[in-house]
């Protein structure tokens, strides 16, 4: 058992103060620029490298400015009927995954139409790149000590001062082995050969989903929320759920198309 004493804050420099979940957020778009434009100078790749840093940048602002809208109307929608300036309020904390995802669908679409590229192509670029960013941003909230796991009694778990005295399962960490490098290394290496339209995506969906839905029965649900369903079921899974399944159809989209071509070309 460990306890946590992390100071989140990694530099104070009196007038301002820069927090390592900050970074992990910096560490995450450099990353996914560093690779992105590895993915670009490869033969036939159809991207450039001005092409990807604008890309990332329309990601980022989709990553921040969905992340924040989602949590606040998915996880405190009545704080924020109480106090509609908190949305505002970012130095608080608090950013959503599946409002980032949904931020990063309405930059994906504005970018589509300024370079005309479809939304299979940017979506089966950027997908393995996303992974790295979830990764650091779960070592973020554990540095942070938020988004803290369920009491347990195993030899590794974490106890979190500012939360309570109880041994809990450091879930943040398990989400970043998960999304960040289990998820990262399947995609990059399933995306490195050329696959069907949305099939990149569809996959990434798909792990995402089930990985988020496996560790939220570590992760403690928000106190304000609790269990929306059968006595077990967390915001978090209610959410990856539709993930899942849409992830399922694009992969069997992807691949049907892929097969019906072939099908034609051999009669």
């Amino acid at each position: 058992m460990w306890v946590h004493d992390i100071d989140p804050v990694a530099l104070d420099l009196g007038f301002i103060q820069i927090h390592w979940y900050g970074l992990m957020y910096l560490i995450g778009f450099s990353a996914a620029l560093l690779l992105g434009n590895y993915r670009a100078d490869q033969t036939g790749s159809g991207w450039s490298r001005e092409q990807v840093s604008d890309f990332i940048f329309w990601g980022a602002m989709g990553v921040v400015l969905g992340g924040r809208f989602g949590y606040v109307m998915f996880y405190n929608f009545d704080r924020f009927l109480d106090s509609p300036l908190w949305l505002f309020k970012v130095w608080e904390g608090g950013m959503s995954f599946h409002g980032g995802m949904l931020g990063v669908l309405v930059a994906l679409w504005m970018f589509g139409r300024k370079t005309n590229k479809s939304l299979s192509q940017m979506g089966d670029f950027v997908m393995p790149l996303v992974a790295i960013g979830l990764g650091a941003g779960r070592v973020g909230n554990f540095i942070g000590g938020e988004l803290w796991g369920r009491a347990t009694d195993v030899s590794w778990a974490v106890v979190f001062p500012k939360v309570d005295a109880l041994a809990r399962h450091p879930s943040q960490l398990y989400e970043a082995f998960l999304e960040g490098v289990v998820m990262f290394t399947i995609l990059w290496l399933y995306s490195s050969k050329p696959r069907p339209a949305f099939a990149v995506s569809g996959l990434f969906l798909i792990l995402y989903g089930c990985f988020r839905t496996l560790v939220e029965f570590f992760r403690e649900p928000d106190a304000h929320i609790g269990f929306v369903a059968f006595g077990w079921m967390t915001k978090g899974q209610l959410l990856s759920l539709p993930m899942i399944i849409v992830g399922l159809a694009m992969m069997a989209y992807a691949y049907r198309k892929i097969g019906n071509k072939q099908q034609l070309g051999a009669k």
